[in-house]
Formats: structure tokens, sequence, C-alpha cells
């Protein structure tokens, strides 16, 4: 990337050769208790763990890895039938302790770097703004960053990002929840499939079907993560899968 935004460089010796073209974007949060923190565990080669970018508390930006590289950010991912999303994205951290800790919501000056890198990622690459994901959108299992406390509406109404307005609940006599079976479900998995996520395509409200849904809560409904599909929910996964 050409020095369109300020940055400083630290560097990563954890990458690989790129072969793929550039689809996603996916962003993280660094779960750490301080920015030199995660710098240490991105420098230290035997973490095996690295992003593209890096963004402090006070908006700073870091190169941790050359765009042209594969960063391994990403770990076991899927999205709408891609999966190892290291191959095909670029991965940005958010210096931010994360769940357990003292999770925080993301700062202004933080948020306003984000938008002035996506702008500049989006036209590179020319991504989709349904492709600029969360790791928990392509990790439900593992992963609940960036978490609830991330702004996706902000990004969107920057057309940086993928949030649908929030329409009236149109379904109150919905609900199911972990250890249901129905037809119903099948038919909310296959929704939820063609937005992106990896569900099994039968009956069973199984416990993978639980953190898909906590994960789609987290990007999309985030008042409420419980991993239990009621009328809410239901009228907020048609209003993102009629927009796919």
């Amino acid at each position: 990337m050409k020095k369109k935004v300020n940055y400083n460089e630290q560097l990563s010796p954890n990458f690989s050769k790129r072969n793929d073209k550039i689809k996603y974007i996916i962003i993280h949060y660094t779960g750490t208790k301080s920015l030199l923190e995660a710098l240490n565990i991105f420098k230290d080669e035997n973490s095996q763990v690295s992003c593209h970018w890096l963004i402090s508390k006070k908006g700073k930006l870091y190169k941790i890895v050359d765009e042209k590289n594969v960063a391994w950010h990403a770990g076991i991912s899927y999205w709408k039938g891609d999966s190892m999303l290291n191959n095909n994205s670029i991965g940005i951290e958010l210096d931010n302790v994360g769940h357990g800790l003292n999770y925080k919501i993301f700062s202004n000056k933080q948020m306003s770097t984000l938008e002035e890198l996506l702008k500049l990622l989006i036209n590179k690459y020319k991504i989709k703004k349904k492709n600029i994901l969360g790791h928990s959108d392509i990790a439900p299992d593992r992963k609940l960053d960036p978490g609830e406390l991330f702004n996706w509406g902000r990004l969107a109404k920057k057309n940086l990002a993928y949030y649908p307005l929030v329409k009236k609940n149109t379904s109150n006599k919905i609900f199911f929840k972990l250890g249901d079976k129905n037809t119903e479900i099948k038919k909310i998995k296959l929704k939820l499939i063609k937005i992106g996520y990896k569900c099994s395509q039968d009956n069973n409200y199984d416990i993978y079907l639980k953190l898909v849904v906590e994960a789609f809560q987290r990007r999309f409904l985030p008042e409420k993560i419980n991993g239990i599909i009621d009328g809410k929910v239901y009228s907020r996964i048609l209003d993102v899968f009629k927009n796919t």
C-alpha cells in the first residue's frame, strides 16, 4: 500500500506466500492487555500469529505483514464456501483486551483510522462490503471478536460494511433453542448458509447452530447474545438473508 495513510512498520516473520486473490477483510481484536503485548506476539516467530494491519486505541496504524503475503490471522475458518480464509483475506487487528478481561467499546480515533484504511483497501482490491467480516463470523465455534461492542452500523453508514436496517419483528411465534428439533430449524439453517455461515442441513438445533446464532447476534443484533432464535432474531435473519 502506498503511504496514503501514515503507519509504523513492525514487521512480523509470520507469513507465507499469497497465491489467491484478496476477497475478504477480516476484523479482529487483539485480546491482549496492551498494544506492546500484541506487537511482541506478532514479532515472535514461535507464536505463528500475525495480521496485516494493527490499529492502536489512539488510532495509530502499524503494518505487520505486507498485503502481498498471507498473514496468519483467521485460522480454521469458513464463509460462503470458502475455507481457510487466511489465503484470500486481509487481517486487521484492533487493540482491545476483549471479552473476559475489560472489554470496552472501540475508541473514536481507532474507528476513524479503521475507516480510512478500509476505504483504501476496498478501492485497491475491489472488495464487496458484504465481504468485510468479523472473526466470529468466519469461526463462530472458536472466536468472539471483534464482538458486540464493535460498531458495524457506523461502518455501514459510510458504505464500508454490510448492516441492513432493522425491520419490525415479523413473528413472535418463532422460538427455538439448543436441543430442539423441527423442520423450520432446517429452513433457518439454509438461510444462515446463504448468508455465509457454516451449518449442517438437518432439523436439529445443535451446539454449532447455537454458536452460529450467537455470532449472528454479535454482528447483526448485538443487544442480546443468547444463542436463541426468537421472533426478533428470526426477523433479523430475514433482514440479512433478503439482502444477501
